[in-house]
């Protein structure tokens, strides 16, 4: 693993009335939903991560804090930035964060940890 602090990456998306809270079911309006959020904030952790694993390792999602503040309209840009802020053993810590066009849409932190993946996959079995 060569994973080191302050690693950042974002992830973006154009909210389109697939994402939103009436679509998705979180809610009964035509604005961005949480939970398309809570995976965008989760994709800029996952790009952080991005060629600091060989092929058999793999890092998974098992906590997320956010609070989603302000709503966002059909058409609007949003940009997710997460910052890798915590590495304690296999536990990876992220601060995520999330504007529109007109600001700070959501932010909290995310928990993920490093896998092997046959092994975790293997369990399932």
């Amino acid at each position: 693993m060569s994973i080191k602090l302050g690693i950042t990456a974002q992830s973006e998306i154009t909210v389109d009335i697939g994402n939103t809270a009436i679509n998705i079911g979180s809610g009964s309006l035509p604005v961005f939903s949480t939970p398309s959020l809570v995976a965008l904030m989760e994709n800029a952790a996952v790009k952080c991560l991005d060629g600091c694993f060989d092929k058999t390792l793999t890092t998974v999602g098992i906590a997320l804090n956010i609070e989603h503040t302000k709503a966002s309209a059909v058409g609007e840009k949003i940009i997710a930035k997460a910052t890798l802020v915590n590495i304690s053993g296999r536990e990876l810590l992220f601060n995520v964060e999330a504007c529109d066009t007109k600001g700070m849409i959501g932010k909290g932190l995310h928990k993920r940890f490093v896998i092997d993946i046959e092994k975790f996959m293997d369990k399932l079995k």
